[in-house]
């Protein structure tokens, strides 16, 4: 859980995801030479901030956004949401501006205004997150930021013994997406493939149990067309890996922008389910995790 409780740590909010954009860079740089098949790194400008990794002959793409909630710092000491966190009076939110690192405390007034307590006025614009306390148990990690920190850790994971297939690291999820558009053109245009599966962080719900299982999810807010979802439940049962099928009426993912596009995009969001969503404890069942890993492999195998 090392690399888990590094990427957790990176301080990467919507829009600003550069500092995860380096680190991931740098770890697929130190390793990829150890990995089954060394991949084709594709970055640059034309991809703003998100990473490319092309393995073989692919088929099928896993899509895993780097960013994370948090705030901005407005006018004052007022602050607004980036994305849709969590917020409770006493969370201690962190962040730097040009006169050095800050660690302050949010605030919320009785009419609902978000501000922060500090000692000094922060720089307008400047985003603060949660500061990470990362804690693990023999069966749990819990951590802000395991959405989507942990489908980054799947994918890498699943980077070290794919043979065929793309993992696009995306930015934006959390506040209203952006990237995967035009990552999901080029990777049609570029290699044909047109199936995806969505590495990210679904919810402990009345249905959905920690430690049985990631989520397959045939809805959320978006409804994958069945025949692909089906496909993958068969996979599934025959490798005999635990999960669990969602059913949500809300909620959504990378999977917008390929379903909402030009291109006839199959996909699945499939992963752990986590309690105490978008705030600092988000937590998560060790077993969910490691069944996650394993359904990816098999799955990226056989379609």
């Amino acid at each position: 859980m090392k690399l888990l409780e590094q990427l957790c740590r990176i301080q990467a909010p919507s829009g600003n995801e550069v500092n995860m954009t380096r680190f991931l860079l740098a770890y697929i740089e130190e390793h990829k030479s150890t990995w089954t098949t060394e991949p084709t790194v594709l970055t640059g400008k034309e991809f703003q901030d998100c990473i490319l990794l092309v393995f073989g002959e692919p088929r099928t793409a896993i899509f895993a956004h780097m960013d994370s909630i948090g705030f901005m710092v407005r006018y004052g000491r007022q602050l607004i949401k980036i994305g849709g966190p969590q917020a409770e009076t006493g969370y201690t939110l962190v962040g730097a501006d040009s006169q050095g690192e800050i660690e302050c405390t949010l605030q919320i007034s009785e009419e609902g205004e978000l501000t922060y307590d500090y000692v000094r006025e922060i720089e307008r614009g400047t985003e603060l997150v949660f500061k990470c306390n990362f804690r693990e148990t023999k069966e749990y990690v819990q951590s802000c930021y395991l959405d989507n920190r942990l489908g980054v850790w799947n994918a890498l994971r699943v980077a070290e013994t794919l043979t065929d297939g793309i993992i696009a690291f995306s930015c934006w999820e959390e506040h209203g997406g952006g990237s995967v558009a035009y990552l999901a053109d080029f990777i049609y245009k570029r290699y044909g493939v047109s199936q995806a599966l969505i590495s990210d962080i679904t919810w402990v719900t009345e249905g959905v149990h920690p430690g049985e299982g990631p989520a397959i999810s045939l809805r959320d807010s978006l409804i994958p067309r069945r025949s692909f979802v089906m496909k993958l439940v068969e996979l599934a049962k025959n490798a005999q890996i635990p999960f669990q099928l969602e059913v949500e009426s809300a909620g959504g993912s990378d999977a917008k922008e390929l379903q909402h596009g030009p291109i006839p995009w199959d996909w699945c969001f499939i992963g752990a389910p986590e309690d105490e969503v978008h705030s600092p404890d988000e937590i998560v069942h060790k077993k969910d995790i490691e069944n996650m890993v394993a359904l990816y492999r098999v799955l990226m195998k056989a379609l």
